[in-house]
């Protein structure tokens, strides 16, 4: 497999508050030659939400994974169950694709997070799940005036009431902070994303689906009327294949891949449980979940053991160095916004992967002219709700049923390639250049 980032960015994180809490139970490997209706590469909650689909319909699935499921972006997360997935907002949507196409995508954002909130209590997963939807702080006094023009648009698209909560009453709410407002939209929740994942897992092995780990896809060929999936320890020959590889896709499997996806690194640390008393010295003590307005935003919240949960975007590599300046630049940050918790102990830190797309919408269809080859991926960052919906819709689509809920049609849209193959992660440097001057 040929990788853009280097080898360390493909690691499994060994300091992830989410896998302390819960362990990911391994899968074999899969040895030998196998058949199957439907093969899945990726197990995190595209592949898992596919499956689980496929397997309610009757129909054969085989999932594999390069190393044990839910190993990559769905382990290893911030916990956002939101509205998102795409990086343009409502009005250039309305140019590229049509008022229709826009209001639809609306309307999936919020099916999205419906989707997960059923699975969840259909299948009875505990998921440490907190938080009235979601908040959105104002970094600038110049943000907050955009929080506050931009309210009654706000309803309009989702046909909710969003709360604007002014400056003075932040600290009031639990949310005490160098920001400047700030406003509430009720729709979303948090939860641990790796009981979410283990959940999933369960759920589609009772199914009868079969899931292997240590299981990396090395080369996928067209065999007569199927696909052959080449794996170190053995074969799988499918009729159809679903790619589920998000963000730690390789170039080369299959080549069609190449260029088509960008990550992006994104990081999170998390704090010992912080007591009361240092809770309301800071002025924060709620369990909401929130991000601040920044392009590069910050995303954090109090969880229900009392752990911090803090991350932000940033990270062009994954070497040693530049690892340690963006530790050096997450926890600098921390302590500028919650200033009376610079002392406070960081026990867990990690990094992940982000996949962007030239067309800074999500991709969620069949790849051009290879019968029976699929693909879901790019949800720029907000891939628990809308990972999991467009896998579920995707199988639908794979199996000739209309989907169960909104699917705009640009979804189906096979996406670009950007420019400079696989030197591409340099059009990230200046783009976070002028970001940072614009966040001042």
């Amino acid at each position: 497999m040929r990788r853009i980032y280097e080898d360390a960015a493909y690691r499994t994180p060994q300091s992830c508050w989410w896998r302390d809490t819960a362990p990911p139970e391994d899968q074999p490997q899969l040895e030998d030659d196998h058949r199957t209706e439907v093969a899945i590469i990726g197990g995190g909650f595209t592949g898992l939400n596919a499956a689980l689909v496929l397997a309610k319909a009757g129909v054969e699935t085989t999932v594999i994974d390069a190393e044990q499921p839910g190993w990559g972006a769905s382990g290893r997360n911030g916990g956002f169950c939101c509205l998102g997935g795409s990086k343009l907002g409502s009005r250039l949507l309305a140019q590229r694709f049509g008022n229709d196409q826009r209001n639809a995508w609306h309307r999936a954002e919020r099916a999205a997070v419906d989707h997960v909130d059923a699975l969840l209590a259909e299948h009875q997963i505990d998921v440490d799940r907190h938080s009235d939807g979601e908040t959105l702080l104002a970094h600038t006094p110049g943000a907050m005036r955009d929080i506050e023009n931009g309210a009654d648009q706000t309803a309009a698209t989702y046909g909710v009431t969003p709360e604007i909560i002014p400056k003075e009453h932040l600290r009031q709410r639990g949310l005490g902070g160098a920001f400047h407002g700030g406003v509430t939209l009720p729709i979303g929740f948090a939860l641990n994303p790796a009981r979410y994942h283990a959940g999933l897992a369960r759920v589609v092995r009772s199914k009868g689906v079969r899931l292997y780990g240590q299981t990396p896809a090395q080369a996928i060929t067209r065999s007569g009327a199927s696909w052959r999936i080449t794996t170190p320890g053995g074969t799988i020959s499918a009729d159809k294949v679903i790619l589920a590889t998000n963000g730690y896709s390789a170039e080369d499997v299959p080549d069609w891949l190449r260029a088509r996806y960008l990550p992006v690194q994104s990081s999170i640390i998390v704090t010992r449980p912080i007591t009361r008393s240092e809770q309301v010295r800071q002025g924060w003590t709620s369990l909401q979940m929130c991000y601040d307005s920044r392009i590069l935003l910050h995303y954090f919240r109090l969880m229900p053991d009392g752990r911090f949960l803090f991350g932000m975007r940033g990270g062009l590599r994954a070497t040693p160095r530049a690892e340690a300046a963006l530790s050096r630049k997450i926890r600098a940050d921390f302590r500028t916004l919650f200033p009376e918790w610079r002392d406070v102990e960081i026990t867990h830190e990690w990094s992940g992967l982000v996949c962007l797309m030239r067309s800074l919408t999500p991709f969620a269809g069949p790849v051009p002219d290879e019968p029976g080859l699929y693909a879901a991926m790019g949800y720029h960052g907000n891939g628990v709700a809308m990972g999991s919906y467009l896998g579920a819709r995707l199988a639908e689509t794979m199996m000739g049923h209309t989907p169960t809920g909104p699917f705009p049609a640009f979804l189906s849209k096979p996406p670009a390639r950007f420019p400079l193959g696989s030197l591409r992660r340099l059009i990230l440097a200046p783009a976070y250049a002028a970001a940072t001057l614009f966040d001042r």
